[in-house]
C-alpha cells in the first residue's frame, strides 16, 4: 500500500522519490526502533511504519526547489496537504500523523502568533504513534539525506516554533531516547 501511495503521486518526479523514500524510511526505522526498546508504549509497530513511510507524502505540492518540490503551497502547508491526500485515500489515521508532524506539533496559538499559512487549529500529535512519528522526523533532514541530527542540533532547529515546541522535544528525548 505504501509503494503504491508513493507511485501514485511521485510517478513523475523520480528525484523527489527518492528524496521522499529516503527521509522516509530513515523516520520509519527510528519510529520502529523506538517502539521496540519502549513496548511499554504498546505502539503499532505495523502503523508506525506504514505512517512514517507516508507522513511527508504532501511535499509535492509545495514549492520547495532545494528538495525539488515544484508546486505552488508554501511548505508548510505539506501536512495538511498530505492529511487531505490521505483521508481521499481511505486513510484517515495516516492523514493524522501527517497534519501533526510539523515542528513538534503546530498549536492554533503558534499558528495565530507567527502568522502562519495555515487553518486556526490544534496540529499536535496526540497518540503515542504521532508522538513517536514527529520526534523521529526531527532527526532527519530532506536536504542532508546523509545526515542524523544530535538532539542538540534538534533542539536548535525547533526554536522557530516557539519554546513549547522545544521543552516537548525535550520530553520526548527523555521518554524516547536512549
Amino acid at each position: 500500500m505504501v509503494e503504491e501511495l508513493i507511485e501514485k503521486y511521485y510517478s513523475d518526479n523520480a528525484p523527489l522519490r527518492e528524496i521522499l523514500l529516503t527521509h522516509s524510511r530513515s523516520v520509519a526505522d527510528m519510529a520502529v526502533a523506538v517502539a521496540r526498546k519502549h513496548p511499554e508504549l504498546g505502539a503499532d509497530e505495523d502503523f508506525l511504519y506504514e505512517a512514517a513511510m507516508l507522513h511527508d507524502i504532501g511535499i509535492f505540492l509545495t514549492d520547495a526547489p532545494g528538495i525539488q518540490c515544484f508546486g505552488t503551497e508554501p511548505y508548510i502547508k505539506h501536512g495538511l496537504l498530505g492529511g487531505e491526500l490521505l483521508r481521499k485515500e481511505g486513510l484517515p489515521r495516516h492523514a493524522r500523523v501527517a497534519e501533526r508532524h510539523t515542528g513538534t506539533g503546530l498549536t492554533r496559538e503558534t499558528i495565530e502568533q507567527q502568522h502562519l499559512p495555515l487553518p486556526l487549529g490544534d496540529y499536535s500529535p496526540e497518540t503515542v504513534e504521532e508522538q513517536i512519528i514527529c520526534y523521529a522526523d526531527k532527526f532527519f533532514s530532506k536536504s542532508h539525506l546523509e545526515r542524523v541530527r544530535t538532539p542538540e542540533q534538534v533542539l536548535r532547529s525547533l526554536e522557530k516554533f516557539g519554546p513549547e515546541g522545544i521543552a516537548r522535544m525535550k520530553t520526548w528525548l527523555l521518554q524516547f531516547g536512549d
